[in-house]
């Protein structure tokens, strides 16, 4: 029977992520291994990393030489280039949509309430409203996987996980436009994490030369096939995004390395710069162009830089315990956000949004009346400040008009001299709000009451909105969460040290920084972020303070924000390091409970669609049998090849009998692009496969497409070696095989150096030419029968 068990204890190895449900679960479910049962009631794939070394693979290689390679590397630094333009120009038209919408939003809302406060209360709603209602719209009608932040989702990718519909070409669109509308409309929401998906989006398209379903691809941008070069294209993407929220290139680069990648080499590391840079010159250019009026009201707040280089210049040794307070204070309130939000937005997707999208609808809409009546109403029952008096040298004026960019915002106020703090932080776009608590000489510019009724109103607007069915991202708000509780503790200071170098501006940035640090746990990219941003670097030892604190405290409590996410996606990530448990386990233990489905060399199409009709597996053993009656196994088939071969069928052939692979003598009948699933996509499915009678009793040889040369492992390797070797190597499947009888060789560091002579260009192996000159230290090679292991080249 097909069905039974190899020969000699062979097993294939359990894919580790599966480690999340039990198996009882899966078998209910219907959902095999390799797929794991998200809460929603879809499911992700596992993505094969490696490279399918196949008799199509190598013939394919063979013919294309040393050109094609340098014509590959050249192709990935053009998408690296258009990645980082295609990056740049969505980040400039989604801040210039933003700014556009809130000048005309509190342009006219300014007007009305000249006459009627409450007539512009009544028109600032209307107006968020209408551009909430928008993205919802977007969202739930055309591109579901665009709510959220994606950033939890692009991490799965990039850790080997694939969620259907993240990186279509509809997503990209529902992204950008869906994120107008959310960060337009006055949500406590911000655009930097759907940025880094809208990035992510356009380099894979870019990858796959993109969309043939709106018939917007090219087959002169189909050059990369395998899940690998996708992967490096889509951390370019990622990095592009966070560089152009942020215009924090360097900060792009390490939040791809620290945050959302787990597999990394020197080669990824110099594109991802580049890529970074580009986006640099294009926001920069497009800021150029907007200084000379020709964006509408786009304002400083557009493209977020937060100068903070005219503040604190030093700071005293006592200072360093508030500062320490505030990264312990961060730690805590980002540990509480994280918890409050993984239980809303499980109770949201397993009561709330399963009773369909108009729920969802009528949810964002309440939450958008909630907020503007919040905004706009608060500062009415907050009584004016005189306004301080004028310092030409600061360039602050006082006072302003709501929602224009400055301090001092004059709002429901008895005299033109007078000024609403409250007003100048809810009544204001995000960007410019986080400004105002930034800013310096302005002390004593906003009350303790008033910064913590913000403080209040807002961590609980953020916790609420996060998880609705529009895109959103974390960052800004934790920054202005961060910065209100940061600012309050500077008001301390100040009051307590009576010092006149101390700015209440630098403790907003310090308690910016450790929110972030104690939600989303980053560290070194963060901390470069912050300091881009704010252009002061010597803050950056104070930044990496309440960063080390914050974080430690965060991680007494719970994992960051998008792990917390990412597992109430049923994304199931392989975390940095394996469990403590793993130790004393082996590869043998973690697939003990498996029954191993395997092929023949030849089989049957019958039997094939019989196993794939009875199982999910996506992996299957292919074994042959040698003169002497031994199993020998041959490699690894995947199921997608396989329906692609069955969906073909010039593979079909009516004798039992396998081909010959030796000589070249096989024609290639596939392009090695066939057996590429699109990205974020099912692919072929069983059902969509029509045979006949006559076709199910023929037979196919399965050598020429297998991988001959999978990873495999000894039963007895401890769990946690697997787990790494897993994890680095961005591993699909690993075989486990019982311990070998014999060695043929021993490989070491000089046996992979190559040398390349000049004249003849040949190329030869180090040790080989080492062998060769030293006759005398050559290791004999023995051929024992079990009385000793079988050695052939073993260098020491």
């Amino acid at each position: 029977m097909l069905s039974n068990h190899l020969q000699n204890g062979m097993e294939t190895a359990k894919l580790l992520w599966s480690r999340l449900p039990t198996s009882d679960a899966e078998g209910q479910d219907g959902v095999g291994i390799g797929h794991y049962k998200k809460t929603d009631g879809g499911t992700v794939e596992s993505l094969d990393y490696e490279v399918i070394e196949n008799y199509a693979y190598r013939e394919e290689q063979a013919l294309r030489g040393k050109l094609y390679m340098y014509y590959s590397v050249c192709v990935k630094w053009f998408f690296a280039l258009l990645i980082g333009i295609g990056t740049g120009f969505a980040a400039v038209f989604i801040n210039i949509s933003v700014e556009n919408f809130a000048g005309w939003k509190y342009s006219l809302t300014f007007n009305i309430i000249q006459k009627s406060y409450f007539a512009g209360c009544i028109i600032y709603i209307l107006f968020n409203l209408a551009l909430v209602l928008s993205s919802v719209y977007i969202i739930t009608h055309f591109a579901p996987a665009a709510a959220g932040s994606g950033i939890p989702e692009i991490k799965g990718y990039l850790n080997g996980i694939d969620t259907h519909g993240i990186l279509l070409f509809r997503t990209l669109v529902g992204k950008i436009f869906g994120s107008i509308g959310s960060v337009g409309g006055g949500l406590a929401l911000g655009k930097e994490g759907p940025l880094v998906h809208t990035g992510a989006c356009i380099a894979s398209l870019l990858g796959q030369g993109g969309s043939t379903k709106y018939h917007l691809s090219s087959r002169w941008l189909q050059v990369f096939n395998s899940e690998r070069d996708r992967r490096d294209l889509v951390t370019c993407g990622c990095a592009a995004g966070v560089a152009a929220a942020f215009r924090a290139p360097v900060g792009g680069v390490l939040f791809a390395l620290e945050e959302v990648t787990s597999w990394w080499r020197s080669q990824l590391m110099w594109r991802v710069f580049f890529t970074s840079a580009i986006v640099a010159v294009v926001v920069r250019t497009a800021m150029g162009w907007c200084k000379s009026g020709k964006c509408g009201h786009f304002g400083s707040g557009g493209f977020i830089i937060w100068d903070v280089s005219d503040g604190q210049e030093d700071y005293s040794f006592m200072e360093l315990l508030p500062m320490a307070v505030i990264g312990v204070i961060g730690g805590l309130l980002g540990a509480l956000f994280n918890q409050l939000t993984l239980y809303i937005t499980n109770w949201r997707r397993n009561y709330l949004h399963k009773k369909g999208n108009h729920i969802k609808i009528i949810e964002v809409c309440l939450i958008s009346v909630i907020t503007s009546i919040i905004s706009f109403g608060l500062p009415l029952f907050r009584k004016c400040t005189p306004c301080p008096e004028s310092d030409l040298n600061s360039g602050i004026e006082c006072p302003r008009a709501p929602g224009m960019y400055g301090n001092y915002v004059n709002f429901y106020c008895s005299s033109k001299m007078e000024y609403n703090d409250l007003a100048t932080i809810f009544f204001n776009t995000q960007d410019d709000a986080i400004r105002n608590l930034f800013s310096a000489k302005t002390i004593h510019e906003f009350s303790a009451q008033s910064l913590l009724t913000f403080l209040v109103m807002f961590y609980a607007l953020a916790v609420v909105t996060f998880g609705t069915a529009v895109p959103a991202g974390q960052f800004v708000p934790g920054i202005m969460i961060g910065s209100t509780y940061g600012r309050l503790v500077g008001m301390f200071v100040v009051s307590f040290y009576k010092r006149l170098n101390i700015e209440e501006g630098t403790y907003a940035l310090l308690g910016a920084a450790s929110f972030l640090g104690g939600s989303m746990r980053m560290t070194v990219s963060l901390c470069v972020i912050m300091v881009e941003i704010t252009n002061n670097l010597k803050l950056l030892p104070l930044i990496m303070l309440v960063l080390l604190i914050s974080k430690a405290v965060g991680d007494a409590f719970n994992e960051g924000f998008y792990e917390e996410q990412a597992r109430i996606r049923g994304i199931p990530l392989l975390e940095s390091r394996p469990k403590y448990q793993m130790r004393s386990m082996t590869a043998k233990d973690a697939c003990a409970n498996q029954k191993v489905v395997y092929f023949p060399r030849v089989v049957k199409v019958s039997d094939i669609v019989s196993i794939l009709r009875s199982n999910m597996h996506n992996g299957f053993p292919v074994i042959d049998h040698t003169r002497n009656g031994e199993t020998l196994v041959i490699g690894l088939m995947l199921r997608s090849h396989l329906l692609v071969l069955l969906q073909s069928k010039v593979d079909f052939q009516h004798s039992p009998l396998p081909c010959d692979l030796r000589g070249g003598s096989l024609p290639i009948r596939h392009n090695l692009s066939e057996f590429v699933k699109p990205v974020s996509s099912k692919g072929i499915s069983l059902e969509d496969i029509h045979l006949s009678r006559d076709d199910l009793e023929m037979y196919i040889d399965l050598a020429p497409f297998v991988n001959p040369s999978p990873y495999i492992v000894p039963e007895d390797m401890s769990l946690s070696k697997v787990y790494n070797l897993f994890r680095q190597l961005g591993l699909r499947h690993i075989f486990v095989v019982p311990r070998a009888s014999r060695v043929i060789g021993m490989i070491t560091r000089k046996d992979l150096l190559i040398e390349e002579h000049e004249h003849s260009g040949a190329v030869e192996l180090q040790s080989t030419s080492v062998r060769g000159q030293k006759h005398d230290k050559r290791i004999r090679k023995r051929n024992t029968d079990g009385e000793q292991p079988l050695l052939d080249g073993l260098l020491v």
